[in-house]
């Protein structure tokens, strides 16, 4: 074994969630790798401000994921960005991945925190606007709508229980929804549809997105009659599902019908010495500081299962 490439842990995923795993687990002394298919930070670098972070009033995305960068390097870790797993192999006790470049690791744990994205609707400007107008998070960005006239995509639970917790903050919600019925729980359904706040335009969705710095409207298309009508709107809160990104370990990790990754409390996996955190496993709430405590946890975790195995490979030596 090439001890220069054996780490003790190899976190997959450099998220909110991967990040603080490397910190605790390089501040612990343990001997650790984190590699990403992007860039420090996940989707957390996307957000434009982050506001309801613990201890900081106000600060972008990309400002939180370059210094917990640095905390991890800082305590020794290393990180790989940019980087794509070519070969996984968790089955057995030494764990090995290969990169597509080649490079080879094996660990004797490994932390998956490979994040998700929210399901989108690929039509025209939603890549340039979001952040800017356009968000999948209700809880994060709510707030930069107040007294503003904003429109909800979508049609089950989150989408319409989160066009009520707008209403907190926008004049005006408008839900787009592709069917004429919901999807949602009658409960939810019901509360929406009492809101005196909230609007609905039914059997449509939203085709394309316009705007110069930010976004200013949209096409909505009705599926029946295919008719387009231009809307203003200062935002656009997309509720149509999320997508975590577990394909690769879709055949050696038990998933939920979501392709969600099920953990006990201190995030162990169906594998032995493999852990998960973040947004890539079975959880309600999807937020930088959930990822962060799950991160916290299974690093811990990691930390006791990489001792205890130490541990036992000493008294093997011995005896």
């Amino acid at each position: 074994m090439n001890m220069d490439n054996h780490y003790d842990a190899i976190v997959i995923g450099a998220g909110p969630a991967g990040l603080t795993a490397g910190i605790y687990l390089s501040r612990a002394r343990m001997k650790t790798l984190i590699v990403s298919d992007g860039v420090a930070g996940g989707q957390m670098v996307l957000t434009h401000e982050i506001a309801n972070y613990p201890g900081v009033e106000s600060i972008s995305g990309y400002q939180l994921s370059n210094i917990m960068k640095k905390q991890a390097k800082t305590f020794g870790c290393d990180i790989k960005t940019n980087v794509s797993l070519s070969s996984l192999n968790l089955q057995n006790e030494l764990k090995h991945i290969i990169l597509n470049d080649g490079s080879s690791f094996t660990s004797d744990a490994v932390i998956l925190a490979p994040g998700g994205r929210p399901r989108t609707l690929g039509v025209n400007g939603e890549d340039e606007f979001r952040g800017k107008g356009i968000s999948y998070c209700a809880t994060c960005d709510g707030d930069f709508f107040t007294d503003k006239e904003i429109i909800v995509v979508g049609g089950g639970n989150s989408a319409l229980e989160e066009a009520v917790s707008l209403t907190k903050y926008a004049s005006r919600v408008t839900v787009v929804h592709q069917f004429d019925h919901f999807q949602a729980f009658e409960h939810a359904v019901e509360e929406a549809r009492n809101n005196s706040r909230i609007s609905f335009i039914m059997e449509s969705t939203v085709a394309s997105f316009y705007g110069t710095e930010k976004l200013e409207s949209v096409d909505i298309k009705n599926l029946v009659t295919g008719k387009i009508t231009k809307l203003k709107t200062d935002g656009v809160f997309i509720f149509i599902g999320y997508v975590p990104n577990t394909e690769f370990v879709r055949e050696t990790i038990r998933l939920n019908q979501r392709g969600e990754i099920f953990v006990d409390s201190n995030m162990q996996t169906s594998a032995e010495g493999v852990f998960a955190a973040g947004d890539s496993t079975v959880k309600r709430f999807r937020q930088v500081t959930t990822a962060v405590g799950d991160g916290t946890i299974a690093a811990l975790a990691a930390s006791e299962y990489i001792n205890s195995l130490k541990m036992k490979q000493k008294q093997i030596v011995r005896s």
